[in-house]
């Protein structure tokens, strides 16, 4: 029984191996593998005219094949439309608008890269070609063009700026600017691209020229930090441009964009807490404070002088000594109730010893914290007294958030000697 079984197995295998074979013989569709095959006019102009702008194309295969649509033109230049297509057997229709692949003709400078193209006026002989493992077939036919539009929307001086672009609201490089000229009225889409093929759109800067107008175009990134989104991981991305005209023509421009220390910049007051050294300061002496930074976020943030320990003078503020407003700057402020202007008095969120320099700059790393240290030297007694005196972890022209505005409150009261 078990040498019977193990003989039977394989012929029966091998019967149904040639049963399949003379069936596919006999129900296989007879004739050539490419039917038919035809234009449904013999000239066009694709100018966007919306008269004889297009044509259909029609084929019919018999078995499954491979297609190839292509033209050939006077000086047997070929121009295809399409290649190696996977078809299954059965009846076809196209349109064909004179775009094919794109190419370049001789001597002619072109500032991106043609993806697709209006081809030449000029008659061209049309061919489409259908192959398989066992079987080819070719059919073809003439095709005229007449009054195309072949001006491209070419872009010229397509640029990305800066070469490190750093998307974390620190004042430095968090913006990327992409700039071309369009040559030709044509919609322009600009995106972001990363290794994986996602995209992300980058939207056009408003200006002077209408965006798909012909001229200087601008493409602002900011990488969505300042809607509080997080910016794309550090790496390095290409930036595509695309043009396309009405006609279908297309042309594309690309670079690439590093970014580094990319994130939402998140920092606060340890504990909401600020310590004052007295209740009570007299006249002439000095108010001081001590309270600690944390830097919870995911990327540096940047911070500038004066440094912890410096003490100003009542009537005095970061101005006087040279330490002007710097957007996205971060600085510890104190403020009180008679103050002239938000937070006269800031330091920075430590020393040169214990930040981190990078480029010019420096900046308290994630996961940092800082003790800082000051004081204000009372001059005149003020016109409230006694007052409040308060702390504040200040983002310079980018905001003060609720959470690190009026800190820890202290009545103080001042008296004179």
């Amino acid at each position: 029984m078990r040498i019977t079984a193990r003989l039977t197995i394989p012929a029966a295998l091998t019967a149904f191996a040639l049963l399949a074979a003379t069936a596919w013989f006999i129900l296989r569709p007879a004739g050539p593998l490419l039917r038919a095959a035809s234009f449904g006019v013999a000239a066009i102009s694709p100018n966007a005219d919306g008269v004889a702008d297009i044509t259909t194309i029609q084929y019919e295969l018999a078995r499954p094949a491979n297609v190839s649509i292509y033209f050939i033109d006077s000086d047997e230049r070929r121009f295809n439309f399409r290649t190696d297509r996977p078809r299954a057997s059965g009846e076809y229709e196209l349109l064909f608008s004179g775009i094919v692949e794109g190419f370049e003709l001789p001597d002619e400078e072109v500032g991106g890269e043609i993806l697709a193209r209006v081809l030449p006026n000029g008659d061209y002989t049309w061919v489409i070609a259908a192959d398989n493992a066992e079987e080819q077939a070719t059919l073809s036919g003439t095709l005229t063009i007449q009054e195309a539009d072949t001006t491209l929307p070419d872009l010229h001086g397509f640029s990305i700026s800066p070469d490190l672009f750093t998307p974390n609201r620190d004042g430095i490089s968090d913006r990327a600017w992409i700039n071309m000229y369009l040559t030709k009225q044509a919609s322009v889409m600009v995106s972001l691209i990363d290794d994986t093929g996602t995209q992300r759109p980058i939207a056009e800067q408003a200006g002077t020229i209408l965006p798909g107008e012909p001229g200087l175009h601008t493409f602002e990134y900011e990488g969505g930090v300042d809607l509080g989104a997080s910016p794309p991981p550090d790496g390095e991305y290409v930036v595509f441009a695309l043009a396309e005209d009405l006609l279908g023509q297309k042309v594309r421009a690309a670079g690439t964009l590093n970014i580094r220390f990319g994130g939402v910049p998140r920092a606060d007051i340890v504990n909401a807490t600020v310590e004052f050294e007295d209740t009570t300061v007299v006249l002439g002496d000095t108010l001081y404070f001590t309270l600690t930074v944390e830097n919870y976020g995911v990327t540096p943030i940047r911070t500038t002088g004066p440094e912890p320990e410096f003490i100003y003078l009542q009537d005095e503020n970061a101005n006087t000594h040279g330490w002007f407003d710097e957007s996205g700057a971060w600085r510890v402020g104190i403020d009180c109730d008679v103050c002239i202007r938000d937070y006269p008095w800031r330091w920075a969120l430590g020393t040169a010893v214990n930040l981190t320099k990078i480029g010019e700059h420096y900046y308290l790393m994630p996961g940092q914290r800082a003790t800082i240290q000051g004081g204000i030297t009372i001059t005149e007694e003020p016109a409230r007294n006694p007052l409040y005196f308060w702390a504040g972890l200040i983002h310079e022209d980018v905001a003060v958030s609720n959470v690190n505005n009026r800190v820890d409150p202290h009545f103080i009261t001042i008296v004179t000697p």
